[in-house]
């Protein structure tokens, strides 16, 4: 099968529905800007994540997969990521990638077009959607690595497979789930667990980052962790078709 073609591309339902993006940044809190900014998918108007997402299907994933990637590439361009250092982290749906080598050329084709050099996009897949094909997606990520990407793991601690999947993947990055952040300052047994995963990472060579942070508190806790990547509404949050710029007490 040539390069650029794939099961996908032949047999996929085209999207009948528009969709544009949000961004959040990842903010490095020893410099005070944005590492990276995150595309969030909205709906053309702003619609919520909610309401587009539910208009994916089995038929049409392949599409919409292709489709956000292109729609993250071009509005972060058009809202001014080329005037800062900060990567671009874009979210894909593994199941929707039927040969990594040939479902990747629509990206690079567009991070081309747009002038945003390849090895400032980051790819974020979720442990939340359960993988029908581990193999696969070990493909995937070792694929995306020699190519120069950034893999990241994200919403850890929230889905299927926790130290399994890490212990299996081992991706670039690994974003903790708001869920095992929320209350860290209060609560010790969060504590000494996101803890615990900040010294693993650190061996593993992960580089970590806190999701979801919402409190000063929180952040201060996650700083004394030794974590130094942050997103959440306290830097800032996503902003339609814009790159907010943090905001740090």
């Amino acid at each position: 099968m040539p390069p650029g073609r794939c099961a996908g591309c032949r047999e996929g339902q085209a999207l009948d529905f528009s969709i544009a993006m949000a961004f959040q940044p990842i903010v490095d809190l020893r410099s005070g800007r944005a590492w990276a900014y995150e595309a969030l998918v909205r709906g053309a108007e702003g619609e919520s994540a909610a309401e587009v997402l539910a208009q994916v299907t089995p038929e049409n994933r392949y599409a919409f997969d292709q489709q956000c990637r292109v729609a993250a590439i071009e509005g972060a361009v058009a809202a001014g990521l080329l005037d800062t250092d900060a990567r671009l982290s874009i979210n894909f749906l593994p199941n929707a990638v039927y040969s990594p080598l040939a479902c990747i050329q629509l990206t690079l084709r567009t991070a081309e077009a747009e002038g945003l050099p390849t090895d400032r996009l980051m790819f974020e897949f979720t442990e939340n959607e359960e993988m029908a094909d581990p193999d696969h997606v070990l493909n995937i990520v070792e694929t995306y690595r020699r190519m120069g990407f950034t893999t990241a793991l994200d919403d850890f601690g929230a889905g299927f497979a926790g130290l399994g999947l890490l212990a299996r993947f081992q991706p670039d990055v690994l974003k903790l789930d708001m869920a095992l952040l929320r209350g860290l300052d209060t609560s010790e047994p969060r504590r000494l667990i996101v803890e615990s995963m900040a010294t693993l990472c650190r061996k593993l060579g992960v580089t970590v980052v806190a999701e979801g942070i919402e409190t000063q508190d929180e952040l201060d806790a996650v700083r004394a962790l030794g974590i130094d990547l942050v997103q959440g509404y306290l830097l800032a949050k996503p902003a339609f078709q814009a790159l907010p710029e943090p905001v740090l007490s």
